[in-house]
């Protein structure tokens, strides 16, 4: 069992406070992104070269939000043998909204049910992709608060990020992270270096609450998020020089790995690619014959006229090409086979990043991350992994933990791209629809995941969770309820009666 965290009147104030432990789920079914291609009538690689995507995860109308936060939850206090009694604040970070009053964390109290802990703070935090990372920030200071009782904070960030029918249909995707946050943790949080880019925008917004889907402002978007990681970028190297963990001419140095929220995988290596041009512009005397070979004419470029150079973007990629796989790809494993996770995509790179490590490689090592979430909210910060080389400590844990991740990934059901399709369309009729009897088929969920069995008149949603059994259902019987294996074409053209 997990030792439980430390009194906080008795033992002063907490030190080396960061993430203990972390959980990421994401659920059963995907589609290739070659047959999306195909289906979509797009031409070969547009997905899968030019956004760099393999497969992209999706949920039937069996998950929501609430699901997916009770099943990353109960999976980490499951996996790590913690105390319900031990969670002293949670907090939920998310943009998939399905209540304009009732927040997700209030779902996830049916958890803490049987112990009787009802003493937990917090709420959600809500801004585009952004929310995880505040939810983050806010437990930390938390814990190393006043207001810190001596218990472990929970964060959770999870998203469905779905779009309509069209060229942007191909970035969704779905998932869910959950961090452990205490003292002494195996992965601290640095202090002093944190930096924050806010700012008024309308790059991606959901004006419709009758609808999943987004408006999205595309070449904005690009620019606000190159934008904001210029300016983060360019506070937290202020700061890390202030706070000595910068003694040479290359922020990119100072970390092992940089870890980004990801849309897609090429604008995260363009975005690497961006840092290795913010270290460029910012030393005085570059060296021409080293990783700024070729580099020469961009001597005097300004950074805000080159969003959308591609004679820029061209040779800083290929300039920083060997620093990206070292630093950052290991980091995309989840976003290439799952997507877009929205406030999960960042936790998700560096539970990937993690997966990728082995606990001598990654001891005492630090990790850059940048966040953003439309609208727009960015922060740049650091985490380091603790020098605990040993088999059995925290560190240990916590890279064992993240160890199955790729036979998660590849144990998943690969689904046609026109199954696929008539489950987005399924999303969209349904979509607040009550009274609701979901469709999806309970078998294919992964054991363990929490699904939805009824949405009342009064919208009240009822939820139970897969047995350890893939065929053995543990779900309550409800008057009238439909079949959960009637076809989803069927229940797409039947559901104009359902209200």
């Amino acid at each position: 069992m997990m030792p439980g965290p430390r009194n906080a009147q008795s033992k002063g104030w907490p030190q080396n406070v960061g993430i203990v432990a972390m959980e990421l789920y994401f659920p059963s079914q995907y589609v290739e992104q070659t047959q999306l291609e195909e289906f979509d009538g797009v031409s070969a690689g547009k997905y899968t070269i030019g956004l760099g995507q393999s497969r992209m995860g999706f949920c039937s109308d069996r998950e929501d939000i609430n699901t997916l936060c009770l099943t990353v939850v109960q999976r980490l206090i499951e996996k790590n043998n913690i105390d319900y009694q031990m969670i002293g604040r949670l907090e939920v970070g998310t943009e998939t909204i399905i209540d304009k009053s009732k927040s997700a964390k209030t779902v996830l109290m049916q958890l803490f049910e049987d112990c009787g802990n009802t003493d937990i703070e917090g709420v959600d935090t809500t801004n585009a992709c952004y929310g995880g990372t505040s939810a983050l920030f806010n437990s930390i200071n938390w814990v190393e608060s006043s207001s810190w009782d001596g218990r472990y904070a929970l964060v959770v960030a999870a998203d469905i990020a779905v779009y309509a029918s069209g060229n942007a249909r191909c970035t969704g995707g779905v998932g869910a992270v959950a961090m452990l946050i205490g003292a002494d943790a195996p992965l601290i949080m640095e202090r002093g270096v944190r930096s924050t880019h806010m700012q008024h925008v309308y790059d991606f917004y959901k004006p419709d609450m009758a609808s999943e889907y987004p408006t999205v402002d595309g070449k904005l978007s690009i620019q606000c998020y190159l934008h904001a990681l210029d300016m983060c970028y360019e506070k937290f190297t202020t700061k890390a020089i202030a706070a000595g963990i910068r003694d040479g001419n290359s922020t990119l140095d100072i970390a092992n790995g940089i870890i980004f929220h990801s849309p897609y995988c090429k604008l995260v290596q363009k975005s690497f690619a961006r840092l290795l041009l913010n270290d460029f512009l910012r030393d005085k005397n570059p060296d021409f014959q080293g990783r700024y070979s070729g580099l020469e004419a961009l001597r005097d470029i300004k950074l805000e006229d080159t969003y959308f150079d591609r004679s820029v973007e061209s040779a800083v990629m290929n300039a920083s090409k060997e620093l990206f796989a070292t630093k950052t790809k290991p980091s995309l494993l989840a976003s290439n086979q799952v997507g877009n996770m929205y406030t999960a995509s960042l936790y998700g790179g560096l539970a990937s990043y993690i997966y990728n490590e082995t606990v001598e490689s990654i001891a005492g090592k630090r990790v850059i991350l940048f966040s953003y979430g439309s609208g727009l909210a960015s922060s740049m910060f650091s985490l380091r992994f603790s020098e605990d080389k040993s088999s059995g400590g925290a560190l240990a844990s916590l890279v064992s933990s993240m160890s199955d991740v790729k036979d998660r990934l590849d144990s998943r059901h690969c689904v046609p791209p026109q199954e696929f399709d008539s489950n987005m369309k399924l999303r969209e009729q349904t979509h607040h629809l009550a009274p609701y009897v979901p469709v999806g088929n309970v078998s294919v969920l992964t054991p363990g995941t929490w699904y939805l069995t009824e949405v009342d008149s009064m919208h009240r949603r009822k939820y139970s969770r897969q047995t350890s059994s893939s065929m053995d259902v543990d779900e309550p019987v409800t008057e009238g309820k439909q079949s959960s294996n009637v076809p989803i074409q069927q229940a797409v053209n039947g559901v104009g009666s359902a209200s």
